[in-house]
Formats: C-alpha cells, sequence, structure tokens
C-alpha cells in the first residue's frame, strides 16, 4: 500500500467518525442536582458568585443536616459552553454589551442552558435575583423527569397499589411491601447507607375540617399511621419531629389541590430519625384524603438526592376517573 492510500483510508476513517459523533449525540449522563457554572474567575469569587452561591448553593428545607440546594461547578469563561457537556444543567454568567436573559432547551443531549449577560455587575446581580425563581424549578422539572425516565426502565407491578387506591404510581423495583392494611400501605428499599420509604393511605374528606389549622391536621394524621412503622426497640412509633416545625405550602398533584409538607420524624424512645416529603391530596371523586409520603433514613450519607428520587416518585402518580 502507498502512502496515497495510506492518508486516503486515514482521511476516510475521521470522516466517518465524525459523521457517527454528529448522528449519534450521547445523552447527558451528569449526576443529580449538579448545575455547572460559566463565568470568569474575577466575577465569581467576588458578589456575582456570592449572589449565585445565595440562590443555587442555600441550604435544602427539611433535611435532618445542612446540604445545598445544588452541586455547583464552575468552569472559567475561556472554555467554550459547549465544552461542559456531562452536565444536565449549565449556566452561563458574563458581561456583554447588551442585558439578556435566556433559556436554552436542548432535546437530543439533554440539558438546559442558562444565558445571564449584562452590561454591569449590578446589571447581572438583578438578572439572577429576577430569574433565580425560575431557573431552579426548570432544573428540579428536569431532575425529576429524568428520575422518572429511569423509574420506567424497571417498575414494580403496580397491581397492588391500583386495586387498593385507584391510582398508578411508578415505583421502581427494589422496593419491597413491608405493610398491606386496608387503607394503607408501606413499601421499603433497602440501600447502602440505609433505606427510602414510600406510605400511601386515604382518609375521608371531611377528616380536614372547613378553617382549621391543616398543618396540625397533617402531623396528627402523620402520626396516627406512624404506630404502623417500627423501629427495632418497642414502643417506638414514628412521630413527626418536634424539635423544628415543618415547612408546609399548597400546590397539585396529578391536577388537584394538595397539601405538601416537609420535615422531620423521629422514632419516639428511640435515636432514628430523618426527613419526610408528605403530599395529602383533595380528591374529591373518590370523597378521600389520598396521602403519599416519602421518608429516608440515611444516618452517614446525604439525604439530598434521596429524598428528590422520592418526591419523583409520588410525582409520577395518575389518579383513576370515574
Amino acid at each position: 500500500m502507498n502512502k496515497t492510500h495510506f492518508l486516503f483510508l486515514i482521511l476516510l476513517f475521521l470522516l466517518v467518525s465524525c459523521f457517527k459523533n454528529d448522528k449519534q449525540a450521547e445523552p447527558v449522563s451528569g449526576k443529580t442536582n449538579t448545575i455547572s457554572i460559566i463565568i470568569d474567575d474575577q466575577l465569581w469569587y467576588g458578589e456575582v458568585g456570592d449572589s449565585i452561591r445565595n440562590k443555587f448553593a442555600s441550604p435544602v428545607l427539611g433535611l435532618t443536616q445542612e446540604e445545598p440546594l445544588f452541586t455547583i461547578n464552575q468552569y472559567p469563561a475561556r472554555l467554550l459552553e459547549g465544552f461542559v457537556t456531562d452536565s444536565r444543567s449549565i449556566i452561563v454568567v458574563k458581561k456583554a454589551a447588551a442585558d439578556k436573559f435566556e433559556i436554552i432547551h436542548n432535546k437530543a443531549l439533554p440539558h438546559n442552558t442558562f444565558r445571564i449577560y449584562g452590561k454591569s455587575i449590578d446589571d447581572i446581580i438583578c438578572s439572577i435575583e429576577l430569574n433565580s425563581t425560575q431557573i431552579i424549578k426548570v432544573i428540579r422539572d428536569a431532575e425529576i423527569q429524568k428520575i422518572q425516565e429511569d423509574n420506567r426502565k424497571s417498575l414494580l407491578s403496580p397491581a397492588i397499589i391500583k386495586n387498593k387506591f385507584h391510582v398508578d404510581l411508578q415505583v421502581p423495583t427494589g422496593y419491597e411491601y413491608m405493610l398491606h392494611k386496608k387503607n394503607f400501605i408501606w413499601l421499603k428499599n433497602d440501600i447502602i447507607s440505609g433505606s427510602t420509604s414510600l406510605l400511601i393511605y386515604q382518609i375521608p374528606i371531611h377528616s380536614f375540617k372547613k378553617n382549621s389549622d391543616i398543618v396540625s391536621n397533617i402531623i396528627k394524621m402523620r402520626d396516627s399511621v406512624g404506630l404502623y412503622i417500627k423501629g427495632r426497640e418497642a414502643n417506638a412509633p414514628m412521630i413527626t419531629g418536634e424539635a423544628y416545625a415543618p415547612y408546609f405550602s399548597t400546590t397539585t398533584l396529578d391536577g388537584k389541590k394538595a397539601y405538601e409538607t416537609k420535615g422531620t420524624w423521629e422514632l419516639k424512645n428511640d435515636f432514628m430519625a430523618g426527613p419526610f416529603i408528605n403530599y395529602a391530596v383533595l380528591d374529591e371523586t373518590y370523597n378521600r384524603i389520598l396521602v403519599v409520603e416519602g421518608f429516608c433514613y440515611s444516618p452517614s450519607n446525604q439525604e439530598r438526592d434521596l429524598m428528590l428520587n422520592l418526591e419523583a416518585i409520588i410525582k409520577s402518580i395518575n389518579i383513576d376517573k370515574r
């Protein structure tokens, strides 16, 4: 083979490789709750960086230990934006001739890129303040969607939950039924650092009286079913943590009004504790309050990502129409 033929084959191989890379972009498989910030060091170590950290690395509510909302990786702006491809969320911050905020959705990879440009430091900080809530929602929704897509690859049989509660809930394999009563189910998944659990139960809709203290009702409801959750010690039911008041908000789940409560649980007369997220859905179709709760026990490891996984499972719920 002469040099001309050899160089021709090398060129052909490179062309085919480039074509394959263009046609088959690898999906992003970055870590959960991790974002890449592309910003000059001068801005990152000043007021702009402080503003970013205050918004995107603030403590997560309802955990037993302090953990940031997102894990942040900072890259200097001299790196091209496309260089950082191992993250599902990229925030580009820089000075520019004109102020601009935009969100670019890339479904092929997939990831979201957020561009925050400002003519001055004050303009950039103002844009972060105005748009951080929207950015956080987009990132969290994308994380939950990714978890749900992964869960759908291998799901627990939905028959028991569907027959008992008239709902579809995408619970991944690994969970096992710990307790199965008339209006109550407890599923548990043992992991290296501890366990994650799901509770599904229902109570009559009139149990929440109008103009009453909803948070108190939810705590009372939680503590009543906590009798089913046994620890290693006798007489150690699960109760709502008493040290701090739970975080409460009104939301929707599967198009129905719901109360979201985040806080900590503990075993009475025992040392075990952890965070929980509880959704109480006002389901007038079946004249009930449908409750789906996730909680974890992970004393030697982080809880943030475990709780997001539980939230993703809960938000996959689909209540049957009559």
